[in-house]
């Protein structure tokens, strides 16, 4: 099935639980609350809030979130078991999560059970809590369990009562192509279909619009990628890469998501790389000295689009790749004598930054102030 490029609200965001679940990173509930409201203002269309029964705080956060009449959805997650249904019901989410663990591995090495006796209680479960609210179903390490196995384990969860399933990337080894095929293949049910990916081999951003194109309903997105071991795939990334590449309508602000990124950023303690994608430091700024005159020409020359569109500004920056067009841009940028020999100041920011020092603004008028 191929996926009808004018469709919206494909994003699930797990920031708020699986994000959280990244090392070291513990949002209060406030945090949580101000997290949720600006995902509902950019346009994300459900937020999984929590896990209710880890703590009364958590469960808290959770609760307090969902009755905020936000357009958005509020789910919770749950593992198989009644008192964590039960916890999330009391919270008042329109949907929950049911995880359960199914794979060979997980069987064997985690639960140390049967696979009937996991299956018939996890069942159990869905058919218990469907009478109360939304539920989704998942297996943990889905894309390990072989597809007509996993095809038959969803098609008894959505019998006793799940309305949507779930293809959980666990440990991140899923390729494309094993994504087309397991989408494919869950498609059939006649459910919707929500994909998980984890990015322990980079590939959870790509996996996650190759899903989406094969016909997946949502996909669960983390913003600024953060989750357990390598994180989960970057909801600035592939909200991007879905408008500009596919040319698909996903209802997000994306002017916001660097107010966005920034916003988990301080929350979480986790540091944006540079270099990431839309966010990154880096992401729109420029040193070398050709590309920098290229893109005084067109900056698509070197730029996939424009900054703007992401709430970014162009940056050019000083360094030892520079070349004219920079410093007089630079001159310009700062109003400064733009009579100054540019080739010389060239010369000089060179032989500065090879020192390893950095060419800052104000370096910069100092520089000029000896010329």
């Amino acid at each position: 099935m191929r996926r009808n490029m004018t469709d919206f609200n494909v994003f699930y965001d797990t920031t708020l639980r699986d994000g959280e679940q990244t090392p070291n990173v513990c949002f209060l509930p406030e945090q949580k609350l101000e997290i949720a409201m600006m995902l509902d203002e950019i346009g994300v269309g459900e937020i999984e809030a929590g896990f209710p029964v880890v703590s009364e705080k958590e469960a808290e956060a959770v609760k307090l979130i969902a009755r905020q009449n936000l357009n958005a959805r509020v789910f919770a997650f749950c593992r198989a078991k009644k008192e964590d249904v039960e916890k999330a019901i009391e919270c008042d989410v329109d949907g929950i999560v049911i995880a359960t663990s199914l794979s060979e591995l997980h069987l064997r090495f985690k639960l140390r059970r049967s696979f009937k006796d996991v299956l018939g209680e996890s069942l159990r479960l869905v058919e218990y809590a469907s009478e109360h609210l939304s539920v989704s179903f998942t297996t943990e390490d889905a894309t390990r369990i072989p597809i007509r196995t996993l095809v038959a384990i969803y098609g008894k969860a959505i019998k006793y009562g799940a309305e949507r399933i779930h293809l959980s990337d666990t440990v991140g080894v899923a390729t494309t192509e094993l994504v087309e095929n397991y989408v494919t293949a869950l498609k059939e049910l006649g459910v919707e279909v929500l994909c998980h990916f984890h990015n322990d081999f980079g590939l959870a951003t790509a996996n996650s619009l190759k899903a989406l194109v094969c016909g997946a309903d949502k996909v669960a997105t983390a913003v600024n990628g953060i989750g357990e071991r390598c994180g989960n795939a970057c909801f600035q990334e592939v909200a991007m890469a879905l408008e500009i590449l596919y040319g698909f309508y996903t209802g997000i602000w994306l002017d916001k998501l660097y107010e966005l990124s920034k916003l988990v950023e301080r929350y979480s303690g986790v540091p944006v790389h540079s270099q990431a994608p839309v966010v990154g430091e880096n992401a729109f700024t420029h040193e070398s000295g050709m590309h920098v005159a290229a893109i005084m020409e067109n900056p698509l020359t070197y730029e996939p689009y424009s900054p703007e569109i992401a709430g970014r500004a162009r940056k050019i920056i000083l360094g030892k790749h520079s070349g004219k067009k920079s410093v007089e841009y630079k001159l310009k940028e700062l109003g400064l004598n733009a009579d100054v020999d540019a080739d010389r100041l060239v010369n000089i920011v060179k032989r500065v930054r090879e020192e390893g020092i950095v060419i800052s603004d104000d370096l910069m008028r100092k520089v000029l102030e000896c010329l």
